[in-house]
C-alpha cells in the first residue's frame, strides 16, 4: 500500500507542476492567437481573458501520466499492484478510447470558445464522442435482462455531466474546484475501498492538473477554462464515476453504495444543472440560454459575495463526496 500511495502523491505532485509551469506559456499562446474571453454581456471582466485553461490542465495529465508510466515501467517507483484496466488488448483499447473521448471534448470546446458554435451542433458532437466511449470504453453496469439499456445511459450519463460542468464554468474556480473534488475523491476511494490502483492513479493525474491550474483562477482569474477546458473536466468526471462503479452481480450489495458515490462526484453541477433546465423551461425559456438564476449565482448575490458562493458549493461537493464514501 506504501508504495501505491507515493505513486499516487507523485502522480498528483508531477501533473500539478507540468500545469501550473506550463500555464504562463499557454497564456501567451492564447493572446497571440488571439483565443481570449472578451468582456460582453454578463461578464465581469474589462480586459480579454486567455482561454488557456484546458490546454495546461489536458497537458498537465497528459504528460504527467507519460511520465508516470515510463517511471513505474522502470521499477523506479517501487513495487506496485497492478490489475487489469488498462491491460491486455481490451485494456489498451480502453484506455485509447477514453483518451481520444479526451481530446474531442477539449478541441471541440476549444472550437466552440472561437466560433461560438449553437448548442445543436456541440450536443451533436458531444454526442458521437459519447456513443464512441459507450461502445469501445466504458458503460453503466446494469443488472441481467437489461442489457439493452447499457449504451443509451452511459451516452446520457457523459452528455449530463460533461454539460452540468460546462455550464459550472461561470465563476472563478467553480467548475475546476468541482472537478478536483470529485476526481480526488475518486483516487482516494478506488485505491482504500475497492484496490483499484490504475483508476486511482489515473483520478490523481487529473486531480493535479486541476490543482495547477487553480491558482491562476480563483478568487482572482489570469486565465479561463473555456468550454475547451470545462467539457474536458466534466467529461473525466463522468468517465471516472462510471469506471468507479462495480459491475453488477445479483449479490453485489456494493452497487448501490458506488454508485451513490459515483453521483456524488458530480452531484452540485448535476444537481444546479437539473434546477435551471427545469425553472428555464417553465418560464418558456430555452433552457441551453444562459441566465444568472443558478444557485450560484444565488449565493453570490448575499453577503458571501462570488468567492464566497464558489468556497460554500466546494464545501457542499466535499461533504457529499465524504458522506457517500463512508
Amino acid at each position: 500500500m506504501k508504495s501505491e500511495v507515493l505513486t499516487l502523491l507523485g502522480a498528483f505532485g508531477v501533473t500539478f507542476t507540468i500545469s501550473a509551469v506550463s500555464l504562463p506559456l499557454w497564456q501567451a499562446l492564447c493572446r497571440r492567437w488571439g483565443h481570449v474571453d472578451d468582456p460582453g454581456h454578463r461578464k465581469i471582466h474589462t480586459q480579454p481573458i486567455p482561454l488557456a485553461g484546458g490546454f495546461a490542465v489536458s497537458a498537465g495529465g497528459l504528460l504527467g501520466g507519460l511520465l508516470i508510466w515510463i517511471l513505474a515501467s522502470s521499477g523506479v517507483l517501487g513495487r506496485v499492484e497492478v490489475g487489469s484496466l488498462w491491460v491486455g488488448a481490451e485494456g489498451v483499447r480502453r484506455f485509447g478510447v477514453l483518451l481520444a473521448g479526451a481530446v474531442g471534448m477539449l478541441a471541440l470546446g476549444a472550437w466552440d470558445d472561437r466560433r461560438d458554435l449553437g448548442a445543436g451542433m456541440k450536443f451533436l458532437v458531444q454526442g458521437l464522442i459519447a456513443v464512441l466511449v459507450s461502445i469501445y470504453g466504458v458503460q453503466v453496469p446494469v443488472p441481467d435482462g437489461m442489457a439493452v439499456l447499457r449504451q443509451p445511459l452511459t451516452v446520457f450519463w457523459i452528455l449530463a455531466v460533461t454539460n452540468a460542468f460546462n455550464l459550472s464554468d461561470n465563476m472563478n474556480g467553480l467548475c475546476a474546484g468541482l472537478g478536483l473534488i470529485g476526481a480526488s475523491a475518486v483516487s482516494a476511494a478506488s485505491l482504500l475501498f475497492q484496490g483499484q490502483f490504475e483508476l486511482a492513479c489515473g483520478a490523481a493525474l487529473i486531480a493535479g492538473s486541476l490543482a495547477g491550474y487553480l491558482p491562476y483562477n480563483y478568487p482572482r482569474a489570469s486565465v479561463f477554462l473555456g468550454d475547451a477546458g470545462s467539457q474536458w473536466v466534466g467529461y473525466w468526471i463522468s468517465v471516472l464515476a462510471l469506471l468507479f462503479v462495480r459491475p453488477f452481480t445479483s449479490s453485489n450489495g456494493g452497487l448501490q453504495q458506488s454508485w451513490k458515490a459515483a453521483f456524488a462526484v458530480a452531484a452540485v453541477p448535476l444537481i444546479d444543472m437539473a434546477f435551471v433546465v427545469v425553472s428555464r423551461t417553465w418560464r418558456g425559456q430555452p433552457f441551453w440560454v444562459g441566465d444568472t438564476h443558478h444557485l450560484r449565482h444565488r449565493l453570490a448575490r448575499t453577503s458571501l459575495g462570488k468567492a464566497g458562493a464558489v468556497a460554500v458549493l466546494w464545501l457542499l461537493g466535499a461533504l457529499l463526496v465524504a458522506l457517500f464514501n463512508r
